[in-house]
This record gives C-alpha cells, structure tokens and sequence, in this order.
C-alpha cells in the first residue's frame, strides 16, 4: 500500500504539470497550492494576525460599524464588477488595522483584506481607496502569494504543511505577513485595479492617486516596501495608459463621502 507522502508527493507532481499548461491555476503561473489550500492558509494567517493585537490592533467593527460599511461598500462595488475570478470562491473578509503611521494594505490568500487607518488617512477621495483595494483584491485573484511561494519553498515543506506539521504552517503563515511581491506581480496588480474599475462609476485609475501623492511627498514619507516595487512614476503611468486602452468611462471620485468616513476613524 502506497504511503501518504508518496501520495501527496504524485498530487504536488500531477499540479507541477497541470501548471505549466495553464490547467491548474486558471493561467496564473505554476502553484503548487489548491485554491482550497489557498483558503486554509489564509484563513490560518488572519487566525494569527487577529490574535496578535498588540502588532495589529483591530478597530472594532460594532464601534466604527460606519467606517466599516463604507469600505464594505467599495469593496463589493469592485467584487461585483464582474470581473474578479475568484469573487465566489474566496472569503473576501475585511479588516482595519488601527496604525496612522503605516501607509498600507494587504490581502492574504483566500481573500482575508487589511487596511491600515494611516493609509485611509493619506488617501484623499474614495475611488482611490477603490484603486488600492482593486490592487490587494488582483494581488489574491491572481493567487499571487502562493505563486510566490511555490518558487520560495521545496516540495517538502509543502508537503509537511498539507500533513498539519505546527512548525511547517507557522513558517509558511511568517513568510505570507511578510510576503513581498515581485515587480511582476505588481504590475499584475496594478492592472487588475483597473479592470475592476472600469465597469464601476469610479475613475478607473484611482489607483494612480496614492503614487502621486507619494511624489509630491519627494520621497518624505514613502513606505519601506516600495524600495522593491517598481517606479512610482511608472505605475502612474500605467494606470493612466491602462484606463485610457480599456476605454473605461467613470469619472466619480467622491471626495466629500470620503472626508465624511475618514472623520469618523479615531484620532
């Protein structure tokens, strides 16, 4: 009788192949991880960030229900576009993590959005906020961590994950907070932005907006993990060039409906 490993060493091999046809992620590149396994992950590292309050200290969403509709609100509007290909398959939860001095936002596997308040507080209207979560939403419908990390770990860690192995998962759980992409998959991301804009009433390319505002900072105030991504510039561009191509029509930005939930996040 074949053992479990050999088992699941046939399954990551039979993927590997479905992979480099395209079969087994939709297109999106080799990836050893299911779309199953992709909700347990991170279903597993929202479990650890919601735990840890003291790193990321969670506004309460019965205390800030308003501010929490609001975003609720612009992201169904980009999951409704018709255009996420995951819309259906992935938990799409969504948090804010109370921290004025972190401009960010993340979206774990599976779904699982953070937003930090600093972020919300830089932004100036709400098709920009659109823009950076169309970007984290691309991030997780392109299935970008676990592509990621089906380049970064051997077969054997994965396989010691899908065996439940505590340390095996709290290293794979590090290294998704963690995680930086690829200049590829920014882009990627980017992209994705304006596509599910560009069914919307938002300008499209609202993702451009915290890149400017980062420009005319001159680099005063510019997050740490934009020392790997591309270009600021370029990226403007991008979404720019990408609007424009798509022939997307909204021109909402909604700046007065921003400043009203912004005021509403604590001081």
């Amino acid at each position: 009788m074949k053992s479990p490993i050999f088992k699941i060493t046939f399954i990551f091999t039979f993927v590997i192949i479905l992979a480099s046809c395209g079969g087994a992620s939709k297109g999106k590149g080799i990836n050893l991880f299911t779309i199953d396994q992709d909700r347990n992950l991170g279903a597993q590292v929202a479990h650890e960030i919601d735990s840890n309050t003291s790193q990321y200290p969670l506004l309460d969403s019965v205390q800030y229900k308003q501010v929490y509709q609001y975003l609720y609100k612009v992201r169904d509007n980009i999951l409704n576009s018709g255009k996420v290909d995951l819309k259906d398959e992935f938990t799409w939860r969504l948090r804010i993590i109370h921290d004025d001095s972190t401009l960010n936002a993340f979206c774990t596997p599976g779904g699982y959005i953070y937003v930090y308040t600093g972020i919300l507080k830089f932004l100036e209207s709400e098709d920009q906020l659109a823009g950076v979560l169309g970007h984290e939403i691309g991030h997780a419908d392109m299935r970008h961590s676990t592509r990621q990390m089906s380049t970064m770990f051997g077969i054997q860690l994965l396989e010691d994950v899908l065996l439940g192995k505590h340390d095996a998962i709290k290293q794979i759980t590090g290294a998704l907070i963690g995680l930086k992409f690829s200049r590829k998959h920014e882009e990627e991301a980017d992209e994705k932005s304006v596509v599910y804009l560009c069914s919307t009433q938002y300008n499209a390319d609202g993702g451009a907006g915290f890149f400017e505002k980062i420009q005319a900072l001159g680099g005063a105030r510019q997050p740490e993990f934009l020392s790997t991504h591309p270009d600021p510039g370029n990226r403007i561009e991008h979404f720019h060039n990408s609007k424009v191509v798509l022939g997307c029509k909204g021109d909402k930005k909604f700046e007065v409906e921003y400043a009203a939930m912004v005021a509403k996040l604590p001081k």
